[in-house]
């Protein structure tokens, strides 16, 4: 009998003795709750790749390679820009330490070659330059020009010479490794060109 009475429920009490009230319970958590991640920023936008400038000042092309066809189209470019007087050339056709020379003497570096061009042209009134002919060998190509120009000087010297160039290719990177003119009028004649007045000085007078 005792087994089968069952105790009942303990109220609490409040103050005074008023029997507490309690809460309801609340809802169940729920168990498939997912927890919220922020989304990732995007990415930011991918650079358009940058083209290297051909007329710069001869750095950064040390480990480039280029065919030797490549080149040679360049070297024809390069004409049309009348490189010879003004400097402007593709420099990644040719070794930083390239050697140059001319009858005159010779050197190392692109940087000085294209620094000596630019100051030859900037004695010049006009110029032009033309290529009238290439021809292809196994360790170098030649390309034949005819060069005239008109002088800033007082007197206006007109200076008038053929000649070719002669373009040395490296085994490895395919670029010009050597780069010899040949002048087909003697100094002599190269400096008396630039002492005679042209006509447009006895023209004046």
């Amino acid at each position: 009998m005792a087994s089968a009475v069952r105790a009942a429920p303990v109220t609490a009490l409040g103050s005074g003795g008023v029997p507490r009230r309690r809460s309801p319970p609340g809802p169940a958590a729920s168990s498939d709750r997912r927890l919220l991640i922020p989304a990732p920023p995007p990415p930011p936008p991918l650079e358009a790749p940058q083209e290297l400038d051909d007329t710069g000042d001869g750095d950064g092309f040390g480990l480039w390679t280029m065919s030797r066809a490549r080149v040679i189209e360049a070297i024809k470019d390069d004409f049309e820009r009348s490189y010879f007087v003004t400097g402007n050339l593709t420099l990644k056709a040719y070794e930083d330490d390239c050697e140059f020379a001319d009858p005159a003497g010779s050197f190392k570096g692109l940087k000085r070659f294209k620094r000596n061009c630019s100051n030859f042209g900037s004695l010049l009134e006009k110029s032009n330059m033309k290529l009238t002919k290439w021809e292809d060998f196994e360790n170098k190509s030649v390309g034949h020009w005819r060069f005239n120009c008109i002088m800033s000087f007082p007197w206006r010297p007109i200076l008038s010479a053929t000649g070719y160039t002669e373009y040395y290719f490296d085994a490895e990177s395919g670029r010009v490794c050597k780069h010899v003119e040949h002048w087909n009028v003697p100094k002599m004649a190269l400096l008396k060109q630039i002492f005679r007045p042209s006509r447009w000085v006895w023209e004046k007078r």
